[in-house]
């Protein structure tokens, strides 16, 4: 029942984005302005990336069910917590010939660049930008959340490019694409799905085999106006996880005889932090019976609550609320052993045995609840919260700090010397100001999500 609720949400997205994608084709046969029909086209890629992760992923749905209704599903262990994962400060260096940047030589070379960020079926992509010899390097103040990040994550960045300057192809879309936008979309799902992977797999190679990343986005030959090509990609994991601003490796997919290559250092600059859930939320609280003291029969009823990496034991529900000094701090981390012992003759209770090694020896606590049931409860989550401490890594050393995305500015100032082409404040007459069509792509292309 789950994965069918689960289906129904994809079909629902994947809907959505064939929506957006309609409405973006339309927007760029439409353009006649080149910033214009450069935003409408990396929306175009953006659409197609998206569609084909949510396919990867129905696929995966629908792989799940039939092993379940053939009974070969394997019971798998309960996988750890999920996180937040943010990006930000994204900077990518340019490293330009001396002729063209020092001695201001040769053709000035323009393009239009944008990334890719992708996580599981999260995409986002950045501001576009114009780039010429006077940048150093290309800088997006953006911060990009991704909300339910496994441990075992592979976050893409895609960097995209097209020639400024380059002739554009326009013309006007088929017949059959204008039909098809305000027609017939909403009617079966199984249609939008064959033309989504259809499409998409023309535009994106055609693999949505689970786990495959998929190659650099195109667009389909007959698609008018200006085409983006990929020109580097990195892929960051777990390990790449730290406070700061850190250095990462390209891997380039374009050389400098492309029109559309940019002089990349080879390495871009971002920060990469991520709050596992089990660090940023309590995990359980209930009363426990802690021994006071290793080797004594001495009990106490306390206020218990499990945060990050300790066990806070209050003695009363008062003290727990206000957050005041507890009464016993028991240490529960990646190396910490949690274990059930037998019920002892006495009380017939059984005891939940919490080691922990520090500075060369182990400190012990033995903790209990008032039966049976609760007490294998407290177990099953301390086991699993030391899981999800062993498989966060570092991400669990501390509460990393994620700076909170702010809104985009409807009118974003364009970076670099093509900025007098879009926008000159000071003869607004001689130049007729054209408006950032952000805002007016988004508008438009939101529409389409509310027809069914």
């Amino acid at each position: 029942m789950a994965d069918k609720t689960q289906e129904d949400m994809v079909l629902q997205q994947i809907e959505r984005e064939v929506r957006m994608r309609e409405g973006a084709y339309k927007l760029l046969a439409a353009c006649s302005q080149r910033y214009q029909a450069l935003e409408a086209s990396k929306s175009l890629l953006t659409c197609n990336a998206r569609i084909l992760a949510l396919l990867s992923q129905l696929q995966k749905i629908r792989r799940a069910q039939i092993l379940e209704q053939v009974g070969s599903r394997t019971c798998e262990d309960v996988p750890p917590c999920t996180g937040r994962l943010s990006l930000s400060d994204l900077r990518i260096p340019l490293m330009w010939k001396d002729s063209e940047y020092f001695k201001n030589k040769g053709e000035l070379h323009r393009c239009a660049m944008f990334c890719l960020l992708q996580c599981g079926t999260d995409i986002f992509d950045t501001d576009l930008v114009m780039v010429d010899r006077t940048f150093t390097d290309i800088c997006f103040e953006d911060t990009f959340i991704f909300n339910k990040a496994g441990p075992e994550f592979r976050l893409r960045v895609e960097l995209y490019s097209s020639c400024a300057v380059e002739e554009f192809s326009w013309g006007a879309p088929g017949p059959r694409r204008m039909s098809f936008l305000g027609g017939s979309l909403g009617r079966s799902s199984g249609k939008k799905i064959r033309a989504a992977l259809e499409s998409a797999a023309a535009c994106g190679g055609g693999d949505v085999r689970p786990g495959h990343v998929s190659p650099p986005l195109s667009f389909h030959p007959s698609a008018p106006g200006p085409k983006f090509n990929q020109l580097a990609h990195t892929i960051l994991r777990i390990e790449h996880v730290r406070e700061g601003f850190k250095t990462h490796d390209l891997m380039l997919s374009a050389t400098e005889d492309s029109p559309f290559w940019l002089p990349l250092f080879g390495n871009m600059c971002c920060r990469l932090v991520a709050q596992p859930l089990c660090m940023i939320q309590p995990v359980i609280s209930g009363q426990l019976l802690v021994k006071l003291e290793e080797g004594s029969d001495d009990w106490e009823r306390l206020d218990c609550i499990l945060r990050r990496q300790t066990l806070l034991c209050y003695q009363s529900p008062e003290e727990l609320e206000s957050g005041g000094k507890p009464l016993v701090v028991i240490p529960v981390r990646k190396n910490t052993r949690v274990c059930v012992s037998e019920g002892d003759p006495v009380h017939g209770r059984q005891h939940i045995l919490i080691s922990t090694p520090l500075q060369g020896n182990n400190v012990n606590y033995t903790v209990t609840s008032s039966n049976t049931e609760s007490t294998h409860r407290w177990s099953k989550i301390l086991q699993q919260h030391v899981y999800n401490l062993r498989h966060w890594k570092q991400c669990c050393d501390d509460v990393m700090k994620i700076e909170m995305p702010s809104s985009r500015k409807s009118n974003p100032v364009k970076q670099g010397s093509l900025y007098h082409e879009i926008v000159t404040p000071s003869s607004p007459r001689d130049h007729p100001v054209v408006p950032d069509l952000s805002d007016e792509i988004r508008s438009l292309l939101s529409s389409y999500y509310k027809e069914s």
